[in-house]
């Protein structure tokens, strides 16, 4: 599929079918992550594969709107690895983590949707709740969650899924 197709019709999955996703395409969908691009292509990114009975349930502790998905992906970033610009002005001492672990859960997010697995980003939680429940080194800071799973017979996008601002009100040629 090309990719503006798949980024046109990729939507986040809110009725997920209970049967498990296969060991390959988890495969193929971490290696998606770790192909993704990193500042200074440090790979800070930390990836939990959360699909164990036990992580599930401690995922639905933490977070309401799991969606009853079968298998979820914890994306954070170890602080002691992301790339630092100690010289941003605006940024005192500029840490790329956050947004190397979300260009990271995004590529996994269309690999997952091109291999006919949906999902949905997930980040009403509390960082250090999240740290606790996982037991993450100190060092792994959270991002965000992603539920995946095929979608269920009852499955489709919002109605604001297909709304899009004109590009003249988000894009700025100068």
């Amino acid at each position: 599929m090309a990719f503006m197709e798949l980024a046109k019709n990729r939507y986040s999955e809110r009725y997920f079918d209970t049967r498990p996703v296969e060991q390959e395409k988890i495969s193929l969908i971490i290696e998606a992550g770790r192909t993704a691009p990193t500042a200074c292509n440090y790979q800070p990114q930390r990836i939990y594969v959360l699909q164990s009975k036990e992580a599930l349930q401690k995922a639905r502790s933490i977070r309401v709107s799991h969606f009853n998905a079968p298998l979820m992906m914890l994306v954070c970033y170890d602080m002691n690895t992301a790339w630092r610009n100690p010289g941003d002005r605006w940024y005192e001492n500029y840490c790329s983590g956050e947004q190397d672990a979300s260009i990271v859960a995004a590529t996994m997010m269309y690999e997952a949707e091109e291999l006919g697995v949906h999902s949905v980003w997930l980040r009403g939680f509390d960082s250090q709740e999240v740290s606790e429940v996982f037991d993450l080194p100190e060092n792994h800071i959270p991002v965000m969650m992603f539920a995946m799973g095929y979608p269920s017979d009852t499955s489709k996008p919002s109605p604001w899924h297909f709304q899009r601002k004109p590009a003249e009100e988000t894009v700025k040629i100068l």
